[in-house]
């Protein structure tokens, strides 16, 4: 089988995943990597073992080789230009989550596909988790009934991560997008994107700004705590949360309630006192239900989860670039995610309820 050719721009810590699960595929051949720092492009790929693939400091170096496929592992901030740009150069792209910063950037993306029409596919390694298609499978099934309210989140006690997460310059948005993405595309995945209209949000940053918990609080310029309650076309409400950090050990479990039943995702590691789907894990999943009369809870088995979910993240895109399409996890649905973001950002901006526009494009 003739080898797929391959470029990383982006040679941070989710690039190191991006690379270890390349390196497991016979039918891969990675042609370039690209950092804007100097230097740090060149220390990633010798790491790897790979001294004579080439180095750049640009992403438009690497772009001139054109590979045919691409991972975007840039800061959030930075998203949007390089997959664009990758697009644009007949490339196809996963890029890492979140989609972008902002909804317009999204926009911008999703028209470069269009436009282009090379595959775009968002970074979401919990998707290929067995247990997250379980739950899916579920709440799709019709068990639950009509599905009219959900509960996603859940948050770190203490687990602000790094510098380039804290600066809007670089990431735009903190922990709202950063593993609040997850629990939004946990529970828009498993309803099937139906459409949200109002959301009323929160968001605070007492503990990114405070030196006693937080190493950088000099740069922190985002959230590290938000709440909101999205209102759906339909009726369902979510209401949703997330921490980077606080003084609990989670902001609570999934929830799925339906007019037939419920179904709970226990957080995945309480002894960490880091809760939620974030992590692309999930805890305990219980079934809440009526059967001859009595209300019933049922433990639901856990599938065994035998492979990494990164590596099957990375193997479904290159197995789309392959075949050309369709995209594992397209823009339509993503952008559901992205203006959901988009409305809690702008709602605890303004401290008052917003509409959220689902964008057309063609």
């Amino acid at each position: 089988m003739e080898q797929m050719t391959v470029g990383i721009i982006g040679t941070g810590g989710i690039a190191h995943a991006h690379m270890r699960a390349y390196q497991q595929m016979p039918d891969v051949c990675i042609v370039g990597a690209a950092d804007i720092v100097p230097g740090k492009a060149r220390a990633f790929l010798d790491e790897f073992g790979l001294k004579d693939v080439p180095a750049f400091e640009s992403k438009e170096e690497l772009l001139a080789l054109k590979p045919e496929c691409v991972s975007v592992c840039t800061y959030n901030s930075t998203h949007a230009e390089c997959a664009i740009a990758a697009l644009e150069a007949g490339c196809d792209v996963l890029c890492e989550k979140p989609m972008s910063v902002t909804l317009a950037q999204a926009v911008d993306m999703a028209r470069a596909q269009v436009r282009t029409g090379h595959i775009l596919t968002i970074g979401f390694q919990p998707r290929y988790d067995p247990n997250m298609m379980m739950v899916k499978d579920i709440v799709r099934s019709g068990e639950l009934g009509h599905i009219y309210y959900i509960q996603t989140g859940g948050g770190r006690r203490r687990g602000i991560p790094g510098p380039t997460f804290l600066s809007r310059e670089t990431a735009g948005v903190g922990c709202l997008a950063d593993i609040g993405c997850y629990g939004l595309d946990m529970a828009l995945n498993s309803i099937g994107y139906r459409k949200p209209i109002t959301v009323s949000a929160y968001s605070a940053d007492y503990f990114g700004k405070n030196p006693k918990y937080c190493k950088n609080a000099d740069i922190f310029s985002v959230d590290d705590f938000a709440v909101a309650l999205i209102r759906f076309e339909d009726g369902l409400v979510m209401d949703f949360r997330m921490s980077w950090a606080m003084h609990m050990d989670t902001m609570g479990d999934t929830l799925f309630l339906g007019t037939e039943g419920g179904l709970k995702v226990k957080s995945p590691h309480p002894e960490l006192n880091w809760g939620g789907a974030w992590d692309g894990t999930i805890g305990d999943v219980y079934l809440y239900h009526d059967m001859c009369g009595e209300t019933v809870c049922t433990q639901v088995p856990l599938k065994p989860n035998e492979n990494d979910r990164f590596y099957r993240k990375v193997r479904a895109f290159v197995d789309a670039a392959r075949a050309h399409g369709p995209s594992p996890i397209p823009w339509q649905e993503i952008i559901y995610n992205q203006a959901i973001i988009d409305g809690i950002f702008r709602s605890s901006q303004l401290g008052r309820e917003v509409e959220i526009d689902i964008p057309e494009i063609n």
